[in-house]
């Protein structure tokens, strides 16, 4: 983008706190926080760095989230650097981390504040509020580092919770200075039970899934006993870390909505302009805003157009997916089959009049009515390629490392934009084959279509990761199996789509070249990611290799792709791998 593109793109957003994002060809560059998203988008008309420059240079689009506040535009940008890991936000000096806390995921679990539960710990961080993860579960992000800490500390005082390492951890015969002073009770020397201790982390968990009770009540028993003993200055700091604790789930603007009992909610919004309808759906969970979603849809006509459009969103949106514990509505939507559906599946259906729930629909309503930019790119393609629509494509690539290791990957995109509830993945026969490959692939897609065997509905076209060569093969595939869908593909180098009927060459720019670009990367990424899963799950002969284990051998593999590759590496690029010592170098020089 240029700075007249960036200057125009601004000109549309509002003057409202939000969150901004810059986009090439469905990517995520950079994310941003603003007081006022019409400003701060405009800026990058003249960025301050030659790094920031190349960044606009390479985005073609500006994408924004409407928030109502800057402190909810602050966890919600955490959120997306997390959760895209754009490369122009890695380095920033502006960029910022924040505390989350972590029970590890162990018999007796510890907790801990970290910035980055990726690191020592080996947990993955939590894409959205609050979440089980890999090792553990993760909460947060939080804004404020000290109150994370007084909380913490509270429950360790609480719930004796240890804090320490695993390698403090483990072969003690005594309890350490923590014991001693009431922050943990010392499961590593049978002090308590693991059972009692696994009480007393479920008490904790409880705590940051909503439960304030857990913690408050016994400090306030505290407090009052302290006091009752005329111990003044502890019942004064008591009372203080109290007020932390009382105020740690609904104070900074990090709660967002939540009634005792319901831990997701979603939050619906209509906009409708002409034929279209646009859905916005904000999504909450553990009452912290982790999610933010557009929908288009064909807009009724006649008065009763929002009602009729949330009773169709809610059908078809909610009928493949798993449903919140409430959904927030800007109006009813008066269909009777649809109220005694959702009733009967447990979900809460509000429309809130004022409070905090209300401002919440009207943060939906305002991302409902954004404009969207003035593209469909699905429409586009779909005239693009005489197709009745365009709205469900799905993306298949193969991944192998010359035979071995081959996988494949369908990925699928719904109005321009991933559904990855429905992404599926698939080993294949080990072969040096793309075509064959690429045929296998679709062709058990097929099989599973045409057999009733796949849950989810036909796309309206298929696209394959390669050139004529894929395209025929998956098109053998089609007829072979009598799954009638149409199907073509985008080669990488030209960007040239290959259709039944021959070669087209897209204008750059063009809205439909950019969502075929989009669903092809992420068949690929999705493709690469499962191949070196496998591929590393392969045995190999780095096995026999002295000082080489499972980690070091994953490392080796990601960094040179085989063990060919590993066989022919210097001793300089041996050694740039994380784990591996001037020994181990040398032991794969002279036993490969």
């Amino acid at each position: 983008m240029n700075a007249a593109a960036v200057r125009e793109r601004a000109s549309d957003l509002p003057r409202e706190p939000g969150v901004y994002q810059f986009r090439r060809d469905g990517v995520t560059l950079y994310v941003g926080k603003a007081v006022d998203l019409r400003d701060r988008v405009r800026s990058y008309a003249d960025p301050r760095s030659q790094r920031i420059a190349r960044m606009v240079e390479r985005a073609d689009d500006v994408e924004v989230a409407v928030t109502d506040t800057e402190t909810q535009a602050l966890l919600l940008e955490a959120n997306l650097i997390k959760r895209h890991q754009p490369r122009y936000n890695v380095r920033l000096k502006d960029d910022k981390s924040y505390p989350l806390v972590q029970l590890t995921d162990h018999a007796v679990p510890r907790i801990e504040v970290t910035r980055d539960p990726d690191g020592d710990s080996g947990a993955r961080s939590a894409s959205n509020a609050s979440g089980e993860t890999a090792s553990g579960a993760v909460y947060g992000p939080f804004t404020d580092k000290g109150r994370v800490e007084t909380v913490v500390k509270a429950l360790r005082e609480t719930y004796g919770v240890r804090g320490c390492s695993d390698h403090k951890y483990a072969n003690r015969d005594r309890p350490c200075l923590d014991y001693e002073v009431g922050l943990c009770t010392a499961p590593c020397t049978g002090e308590i039970s693991e059972e009692a201790y696994a009480g007393d982390v479920a008490a904790v968990r409880r705590f940051f899934e909503g439960e304030t009770g857990v913690l408050a009540d016994p400090l306030r028993r505290e407090m009052e006993r302290a006091a009752g003993n005329q111990e003044f200055e502890r019942a004064a700091n008591l009372r203080d870390r109290l007020s932390v604790v009382e105020s740690f789930h609904e104070g900074g603007g990090e709660a967002v909505s939540s009634r005792e009992g319901e831990r997701a909610v979603d939050v619906l919004g209509v906009a409708i302009e002409g034929g279209d309808a646009t859905v916005a759906r904000l999504h909450s969970e553990g009452g912290q805003l982790v999610e933010r979603e557009r929908h288009s849809m064909a807009a009724p006509e006649g008065d009763e157009g929002v009602p009729r459009v949330l009773a169709a969103f809610l059908t078809q949106y909610y009928a493949e997916r798993e449903l919140p514990d409430a959904i927030l509505l800007p109006e009813r939507h008066d269909d009777e089959e649809v109220a005694a559906w959702l009733a009967a599946e447990g979900v809460e259906v509000r429309v809130p009049g004022a409070g905090r729930e209300a401002k919440l629909v009207d943060l939906a309503l305002k991302n409902a009515r954004r404009r969207g930019g003035g593209r469909d790119e699905t429409r586009a393609l779909a005239d693009e390629l005489s197709l009745d629509a365009a709205d469900r494509v799905e993306g298949f690539d193969v991944s192998h490392a010359q035979g071995s290791a081959v996988v494949g990957s369908d990925v699928v995109f719904v109005n321009g934009e991933p559904a990855k509830s429905d992404y599926r993945r698939k080993k294949l026969e080990e072969r040096n084959d793309d075509y064959a490959n690429m045929r296998a692939l679709v062709r058990w897609r097929a099989e599973r279509a045409v057999e009733g065997r796949d849950d989810r509905p036909d796309p309206d076209l298929l696209l394959v990761d390669g050139g004529e060569g894929q395209l025929g093969a998956a098109r053998d595939a089609l007829a072979e199996t009598g799954w009638d869908v149409p199907a073509v593909a985008l080669a990488k180098e030209e960007e040239l789509v290959v259709t039944s009927t021959g070669v087209s060459d897209w204008d750059d720019d063009a809205p439909q070249l950019h969502l075929l670009q989009r669903v092809r990367d992420e068949a690929h990424r999705f493709a690469v990611q499962y191949h070196q899963t496998v591929r590393d799950e392969v045995s190999t002969v780095l096995d026999d290799v002295p000082g080489v284990g499972p980690e070091t051998r994953k490392r080796l593999l990601r960094r040179f792709g085989s063990v060919e590759n590993v066989r022919e590496a210097t001793p300089d690029e041996l050694l740039s791998v994380d784990g591996v010592g001037e020994k181990t170098a040398e032991t794969l020089g002279t036993r490969l």
